[in-house]
């Protein structure tokens, strides 16, 4: 459904509510503060750019978003993606790739994507989330040692490297404030919750600074005062060569960006009990990107630690996330001047928690436990994106992801074949069904028949496995029947190996049959070739059906069902002239 939650909660609104909205926003506002200040820096752009994009992008989520009391804004996830973007397209690649995320998203939104993100594999999620969180402590570490350098490189090894050879220029006096920073941060909660330690952090460490006169570098100091004004609205010109090369990182952005925001509206849901609606959030999610874009923001999405923050103070409704747009709003033109005289040392620390929370180590230890398939997807997925790319990570670890589990499922699949030449033993060990009546065994399969049992989902790694057990089976037989009771799904692939089998029997002058073919096999092999090669004539809904048919091939009279006649579905279309099913 379509329908922000902002129009579902103003229906039953109440002066109660709004209060603790309005406290909740004001507290989330200062925590977000510090953030977007720091994620903006991290990322390689100006502070101001992070200020904006979380006024921006914040209103715009809580004004259309899905979810009650989701809070959106600039991320530590999106780090990674806007430094290599600003690297190697610049701020006007940067802010083309974001508009073109947000109409990405919006249209994931109305294509009812927003439940297909939960089949992003939890190993590919925990791995690349884990890299992130190591890229950012990495990137955090020249300001957090005051490390007297230029440029840090962008390479995850060449950067360490660069922070080894010029390890003796380390700055005492950075590596005090940003111990100081750190111990505020993280003892501060057990004093008081309701106001945020990394605001406390960044007050107390300011303060030192200035009336000590502290030797450290500020936000003043590198990037200049930040502007009290309103941004300038609008997009830079780029040429259509430039535009259709920010097309992967744009999908990046809006992958991402969805991940994240639906993630973390699913966390939200559990905390107050409620259930948001991804699609809509996803539409939310665009127009917000598309809005950071305009105003010469960078990406964003749904912020975990911002909206827990939220929920923990009261906010309820879509109001809370807007007053927290309005309190950075407030901030910004009337205190943001003062914003240049924070320490990056303390700034740096506030990232070495962020990255330490996002990290989730504990997490990506358990994944240690799981099957040998899920640690590689996870190990490939971490290294990729720390080493390589975020972008190639995803894509590579959703490829090793899909080809693993396909070849679980190839594994679970199997193909067995009963004659009349097996002993009882020998029969009842290979039909895993001999329990149910409509064993195979408990039946009398003529000479010069085969059946063939299929079992799981029939696609093109079962198919194989098939191909293997037809070329293994001596002679040929009379009838051939293939039987699907247990396929409850089949692909072109698996269609193409009936199809070729069927061909290659006609040639041996072997009957074809199908015997127990469930709705999707039907629905499937009605579309193809293989019913024109078949025909419908020869598929049957039951086993006892077909063994008869083999009977009149054979010019052997019928048998009647062992267990009494059965009505089934084939036969009553078979009479109504209904069959195969369409």
């Amino acid at each position: 459904m379509l329908v922000p939650k902002l129009a579902t909660t103003l229906k039953r609104y109440t002066r109660a509510q709004f209060g603790a909205d309005l406290t909740a926003g004001v507290i989330v506002g200062i925590v977000a503060l510090p953030l977007a200040i720091a994620f903006a820096i991290a990322s390689g752009v100006a502070p101001a750019r992070g200020l904006w994009t979380a006024i921006v992008a914040g209103f715009i989520i809580s004004l259309l978003g899905g979810s009650r009391v989701q809070i959106g804004g600039p991320t530590g996830a999106f780090v990674v993606i806007v430094y290599g973007i600003v690297q190697r397209y610049g701020i006007d690649g940067l802010l083309i790739a974001t508009f073109m995320a947000g109409i990405i998203l919006i249209a994931m939104g109305l294509f009812r994507f927003g439940g297909a993100i939960k089949f992003i594999p939890h190993p590919v999620v925990v791995g690349f989330t884990s890299g992130i969180a190591v890229i950012i402590f990495s990137s955090q570490v020249k300001d957090f040692l005051g490390l007297q350098m230029g440029e840090v490189p962008a390479d995850f090894v060449e950067k360490w490297a660069a922070f080894a050879q010029h390890a003796t220029s380390i700055n005492p006096a950075a590596v005090a404030i940003a111990l100081l920073a750190l111990v505020i941060i993280i003892y501060w909660p057990r004093l008081s919750e309701r106001i945020p330690g990394p605001f406390v952090a960044l007050v107390v460490t300011t303060l030192i600074v200035q009336l000590l006169g502290v030797d450290v570098e500020t936000i003043g100091s590198r990037f200049g005062a930040i502007s009290a004004r309103l941004p300038e609205v609008g997009l830079p010109k780029l040429g259509f060569t430039e535009i259709t090369a920010l097309v992967a990182p744009a999908f990046t952005i809006a992958v991402l960006a969805a991940v994240e925001s639906l993630l973390s509206a699913v966390v939200a849901d559990g905390m107050i009990g409620g259930r948001h609606r991804s699609n809509m959030e996803l539409v939310a999610q665009g127009v917000a990107n598309m809005g950071s874009a305009m105003v010469g923001g960078i990406p964003a999405t749904g912020a975990i630690a911002r909206t827990a923050t939220n929920v923990k103070n009261g906010g309820r409704t879509p109001v809370a996330g807007i007053v927290h747009a309005i309190t950075l709003l407030l901030i910004t033109l009337f205190v943001g001047r003062w914003a240049g005289l924070i320490p990056l040392a303390a700034l740096a620390s506030i990232l070495v928690v962020v990255a330490y929370n996002m990290s989730e180590w504990r997490v990506f230890m358990a994944e240690f436990r799981a099957p040998k398939s899920d640690i590689a997807v996870l190990l490939v997925t971490f290294g990729l994106t720390v080493l390589v790319d975020l972008t190639v990570a995803i894509g590579v670890g959703m490829v090793l992801a899909a080809f693993l589990f396909m070849k679980r499922m190839s594994e679970v699949s199997n193909v067995t074949v009963f004659t009349r030449e097996f002993s009882d033993s020998a029969d009842q060990a290979a039909d895993p069904y001999d329990a149910d009546l409509n064993a195979v065994r408990r039946r009398s399969i003529p000479k010069g028949v085969q059946v063939y049992e299929v079992n799981g989902p029939f696609f093109f790694g079962a198919a194989e496995r098939f191909k293997d057990t037809l070329a293994s089976v001596t002679g040929k037989p009379r009838v051939l029947i293939v039987r699907l009771r247990e396929v409850p799904a089949i692909d072109s692939t698996g269609l193409r190996a009936l199809t070729v089998m069927v061909r290659r029997a006609r040639k041996d002058g072997t009957l074809v049959l199908l015997s127990d073919v469930h709705a999707q096999p039907m629905i499937a092999i009605g579309h193809s070739q293989l019913l024109d090669e078949l025909g419908d004539e020869q598929i049957f809904g039951n086993l006892d059906d077909a063994l008869n048919r083999a009977r009149t091939e054979l010019g052997l009279p019928e048998v009647p069902p062992p267990f009494g006649a059965v009505l089934t579905v084939e036969r009553e279309r078979r009479a109504t002239g209904e069959w195969p099913v369409p």
